[in-house]
C-alpha cells in the first residue's frame, strides 16, 4: 500500500486540530456564555429598577410616576407596592403567583411555579414613616435556550470552518512544501536520465528545504566523483591490462605449442614475470589514484620536517646510495601527510632512475625559497621535448621509447604525483632540457 503524501497528512493533522480546537472554544462559550448573560440578565435588572426608583414619587398618600418611568422595559417588569405590601401599580408577569416577602436592595432568584425570575427590591421613603415598594423582575434566562443555540450556530459554521481549514491548510502546506516537489522532480529527472551532473540548486520554501537541496547536491557531487573514478578506474584497468594479458597469454601459447630450450623457456618465464610486475604496478598505482580521487585516502596533515622525511623514505628504499647526490635542508617545516610525500618521492626518484643513464646520478634536494618549501629531484636523462612537458601529467602518458626504457613503465606515476601536491595545496613544476637531464620540483606552503 502506497504512502499518503506528507502534504495530506499535514493537511489532516491541521484540520484535527482545527476541530478540536473548536470544540473545545465551543464548550468554554457554552460554559462562559451560560454565566455572561445571567450576570448581564441581573445588571438590567438592576439598572432598569434603579432609573424607575427616580420616578416614583409619594406625596400626601398619593403615587405618582412621573414621566420616564417604565413598567416593562427590555423584559424587567416594574411594581409598586404600599408599605404594607399592597399592589398600587403595575401587573405581576403572566402565572407568577408566588408571594415573596420584600428584602430591600438585594438580587434574588425565586421559582414562581416552575419558572425562575430575578427579584430586585426597592424601598423609596417619603418622609419619616411612610414609602412605598419598588419591585423588579425578570426572567432567568434559559441556559438550555443558550446551548441549542449554540449548537446550531456550531452545526452550521463547523463544516464552513473545517473546510475553510482545510483548504487553507492545503494551501499553506502546499506552498511552503514546494521545494520539496521541486527536489522530488529533480531526484527523478537525475534517475531517469542517469545524468549524475546535474544538480537542484536553491529551491523555495525555507532554510530546511534549502539545506536539504545543498546536502543532495552535496551528496550528487560525491555520487559522480565516486561513479567517475570508478569509470576511469574500469576502463584505465581494461585498456592498460590488455596489452600485458595478451603478452601473458602468447608466450603461453606459444611454450604450449612447441618444444622450447631451457634458455628459451627462461626467457618466456622472465617476459611473463615483467609483466606480472608490470600489472602489479599498475593495478596499485590506480587503486591509489582513485582512492584519492574519491576521498577515501585521506589526508592526515601533520608538521613535518621535509628534509627528514626525504632522508628517511629514501633510506627505506634501498636505492644506491652512489647514484644519489643529496641536499636536504633542515628545520623546513611543512603540514602534510607522511605517508603521500613518501610515495610522491620514490615516484621521482624512481623515474630519474629509471630514464636517466645507467651510471647516472638523481640529485634530491630540499630547500626554501618565495615562502614556499621546496623538494626537487633532478636526473641525467635525456630530457623532455617542450612539446610534451605538459602532457606527462596526464594519465597513461608515456614518452617514446627514445627517453631510455620507457615502455617498462605504466604511465601513472606523474599523474599520481600531481595529485598529491594538490592535496596538500601545492603544486609541481618541470624544468627539463633535452640532452641535459630534466628537474621535477614540488612546492608546498611552509607551516
Amino acid at each position: 500500500m502506497r504512502p499518503s503524501s506528507i502534504k495530506t497528512r499535514i493537511t489532516l493533522w491541521i484540520t484535527l486540530l482545527v476541530v478540536a480546537l473548536f470544540v473545545v472554544m465551543l464548550l468554554f462559550a457554552r460554559a462562559v456564555s451560560s454565566s455572561v448573560v445571567q450576570r448581564t440578565t441581573r445588571e438590567q435588572l438592576v439598572n432598569a429598577v434603579r432609573a424607575n426608583a427616580a420616578y416614583v414619587k409619594l406625596e400626601g398618600g398619593k403615587l405618582t410616576t412621573e414621566t420616564g418611568f417604565s413598567f416593562s422595559h427590555g423584559g424587567v417588569t416594574s411594581l409598586v407596592y404600599s408599605k404594607a405590601e399592597a399592589l398600587l401599580a403595575g401587573q405581576l408577569p403572566v402565572g407568577f403567583s408566588a408571594t415573596v416577602p420584600f428584602e430591600n436592595g438585594m438580587v434574588r432568584t425565586v421559582d414562581a411555579d416552575g419558572v425562575d425570575y430575578y427579584l430586585l427590591d426597592l424601598w423609596i421613603p417619603s418622609g419619616w414613616e411612610d414609602g412605598v415598594w419598588l419591585r423588579g423582575l425578570e426572567e432567568v434566562p434559559d441556559s438550555g435556550a443558550t446551548t441549542r443555540n449554540l449548537l446550531t450556530v456550531a452545526a452550521v459554521a463547523l463544516p464552513l470552518f473545517v473546510l475553510a481549514g482545510a483548504l487553507g491548510s492545503f494551501w499553506i502546506v502546499r506552498r511552503s512544501l514546494r521545494g520539496l516537489d521541486i527536489i522530488n522532480e529533480a531526484a527523478a529527472s537525475i534517475d531517469e536520465g542517469r545524468d549524475l551532473s546535474r544538480r537542484i540548486g536553491p529551491v523555495p520554501g525555507g532554510r530546511e528545504l534549502t539545506t536539504l537541496a545543498e546536502n543532495f547536491d552535496g551528496l550528487l557531487e560525491r555520487l559522480q566523483h565516486s561513479f567517475e573514478a570508478e569509470c576511469r578506474f574500469t576502463a584505465d584497468a581494461s585498456h592498460e591490462l590488455r596489452t600485458p594479458v595478451s603478452i601473458i597469454k602468447s608466450a603461453c601459447e606459444y611454450a604450449e605449442a612447441y618444444d622450447e630450450t631451457d634458455a628459451e623457456r627462461r626467457e618466456t618465464l622472465d617476459m611473463i614475470h615483467r609483466q606480472a610486475n608490470k600489472m602489479t604496478a599498475l593495478i596499485g598505482q590506480l587503486l591509489a589514484l582513485t582512492r584519492l580521487d574519491q576521498g577515501t585516502e585521506q589526508l592526515s596533515a601533520e608538521p613535518l620536517d621535509l628534509g627528514q622525511l626525504a632522508r628517511q623514505t629514501l633510506q627505506e628504499q634501498n636505492y644506491d646510495p652512489a647514484r644519489l647526490r643529496l641536499a636536504l635542508a633542515q628545520g623546513i617545516t611543512v603540514r602534510g601527510d607522511a605517508a603521500l610525500l613518501g610515495r610522491l618521492l620514490a615516484n621521482l626518484v624512481d623515474n630519474a632512475l629509471k630514464y636517466g643513464p645507467a651510471e647516472g646520478v638523481v640529485s634530491v634536494g630540499v630547500a626554501a625559497g618565495s615562502g614556499e618549501a621546496l623538494l626537487s629531484v633532478r636526473d641525467e636523462g635525456p630530457g623532455i621535448p617542450v612539446d610534451q612537458q605538459q602532457r606527462i601529467w596526464q594519465r597513461f602518458y608515456q614518452l617514446d621509447a627514445a627517453r631510455g626504457d620507457a615502455q617498462e613503465g605504466v604511465g601513472l606515476g606523474l599523474s599520481l604525483v600531481q595529485r598529491i601536491a594538490q592535496l596538500h595545496g601545492g603544486r609541481m613544476t618541470l624544468d627539463s632540457t633535452e640532452g641535459v637531464g630534466s628537474t621535477f620540483t614540488l612546492h608546498l606552503p611552509l607551516a
